[in-house]
């Protein structure tokens, strides 16, 4: 396929995760017109194709397709209101916000959008830093169907899952579940590794056992080796979740839904980003329980196995 016959894609928001997804955009051939505050992220993308943007409203002009990819609601709020998507993308366009951020802001937006003749697609991500690496995220959209089918080749560039799962807002509540999950089962890792060093037993040993029965998990898989290890170089990091983790709270508020669960772990998050950690992968959650234990694994003796 040739560039003439691909849509125009505006992409907003180069950090860790829209930096891969605009690199995949760009070696698949798209059009990618690029703009982030910081120019050194767009320069990644630029030397594989991309065009630079001086502003917001300068990368939506003529793009059939604008993405965003963005760290919570405020800065979405931006890109549609100050001088951007609203005012300057024409009409029949389709707005796709990737960030994760409040199902309410969405609708509002989306309806905004609607009434200039762009259709907003909310379609937040699941599968971190190394998903987007490898062009293998969960994406899951909400709003119109005709729009979702439009974007869906442009979507499928950078994920393997694409799902369509209901109007406006629908994308980002499906995604804040997902969050109350992970942080959950995040936290449950933590506990058993926490008790089981405590006792004394091998933890390595402990975690290939309940991968191979009922309790295995992706967080288990992929975080344990690092809990264990004392590792806590950020992948997704503890302030992006905690800010996903308000906003499950405040979507729970709004529908009176009572989440203890996601509140005790949302208060060990709180705790964790007050000890310096919110710049740390989620698995630093894991130095939480070092501090109400005292111990460490570099202190804790290894049970001696029996004959």
């Amino acid at each position: 396929m040739t560039n003439e016959k691909l849509p125009v894609v505006a992409f907003i928001g180069l950090g860790v995760m829209g930096r891969e997804m605009a690199l995949h955009l760009a070696h698949a051939g798209y059009p990618v017109r690029l703009f982030d505050i910081s120019s050194t992220a767009v320069d990644a993308v630029v030397a594989k194709g991309g065009i630079r943007c001086e502003t917001v409203a300068a990368a939506v002009r003529g793009a059939e397709i604008a993405i965003s990819m963005l760290p919570n609601t405020p800065q979405v709020e931006d890109v549609v209101n100050r001088d951007g998507v609203l005012d300057n993308m024409e009409r029949g366009g389709v707005f796709i916000d990737m960030s994760t951020i409040s199902p309410e802001a969405t609708r509002t937006m989306a309806a905004a959008l609607a009434e200039r003749g762009i259709t907003m697609l909310d379609a937040p991500v699941s599968g971190g830093p190394i998903g987007a690496k490898n062009a293998a995220l969960s994406i899951m959209v909400g709003g119109d169907r005709s729009a979702f089918e439009r974007a869906k080749s442009v979507l499928e560039v950078m994920g393997t899952t694409i799902s369509h799962v209901g109007g406006p807002g629908a994308g980002q509540t499906v995604k804040l579940c997902n969050q109350l999950v992970c942080a959950i089962n995040i936290q449950a890792v933590c506990e058993a590794l926490a008790l089981g060093r405590a006792s004394g037993v091998d933890l390595a040993q402990m975690r290939d056992v309940l991968l191979g029965g009922s309790a295995s998990s992706w967080m288990l898989e992929k975080l344990g080796p690092a809990m264990i290890a004392g590792d806590a170089a950020a992948g997704f990091r503890i302030d992006l979740m905690l800010k996903d983790l308000r906003l499950v709270l405040e979507m729970a508020g709004q529908n009176d839904v009572a989440l203890p669960g996601t509140s005790l772990v949302t208060s060990q998050y709180v705790e964790a980003r007050a000890h310096g950690e919110g710049s740390n992968g989620n698995q630093a959650l894991f130095r939480v329980y070092d501090r109400m234990t005292g111990q460490d694994a570099s202190r804790v003796p290894v049970m001696e196995k029996q004959p």
